[in-house]
């Protein structure tokens, strides 16, 4: 047993020290997940807050400790999802925030606001697997398991989502 299963035993326990340092070594990636959801760093934090709340009020319905993390991305994918169909609002991407979540090994801000901007107009569908699947690195099975789907349907999500990617980004770019 991993000293990660073993905290979300404890947490599920009642231990909130145990469940706090587990938010904190997922909170980076739920934050970044959130914002690519919403593109506003308010709006992202409240999702993440939510998520967290969610998450310690319901940890006791989580019955295999090695899928924390997992669990806790499908909390956070329905709070992300609830809140946009609840304000169902289109949110600017500002420059500051793009720069708060920039890795210099990955493309440039005005490359990533263009990506960000057509991943944030996907369908639900689409944008969620997508996101799972190249910003949390998670593999088809395991998105499966989140989402409640079959593998195929994970796939060919991927695949559709892809394409209306590359299509709205096609032109956008010349390279010589």
């Amino acid at each position: 047993m991993t000293e990660k299963e073993e905290l979300v035993i404890k947490a599920r326990n009642g231990d909130n020290l145990a469940f706090q340092i587990l938010i904190e070594d997922e909170q980076d990636a739920l934050y970044r997940f959130a914002f690519i959801y919403v593109r506003n760093e308010t709006d992202a934090i409240d999702i993440y807050q939510q998520t967290v709340c969610k998450a310690l009020t319901s940890i006791h319905t989580l019955k295999e400790p090695a899928y924390f993390s997992s669990w806790l991305t499908r909390i956070l994918i329905n709070v992300a999802i609830a809140f946009l169909n609840k304000r169902n609002k289109t949110v600017l991407i500002e420059q500051t925030d793009l720069e708060k979540i920039e890795d210099p090994n990955q493309p440039k801000v005005e490359e990533q606001m263009d990506l960000l901007q057509v991943l944030g107009e996907l369908d639900d569908k689409y944008k969620t697997v997508l996101l799972l699947r190249y910003y949390q690195d998670y593999q088809v099975k395991q998105i499966a398991e989140m989402l409640n789907c079959p593998e195929g349907t994970v796939k060919t999500n991927i695949r559709r989502g892809l394409k209306v990617l590359k299509n709205a980004l096609k032109g956008a770019y010349v390279y010589d």
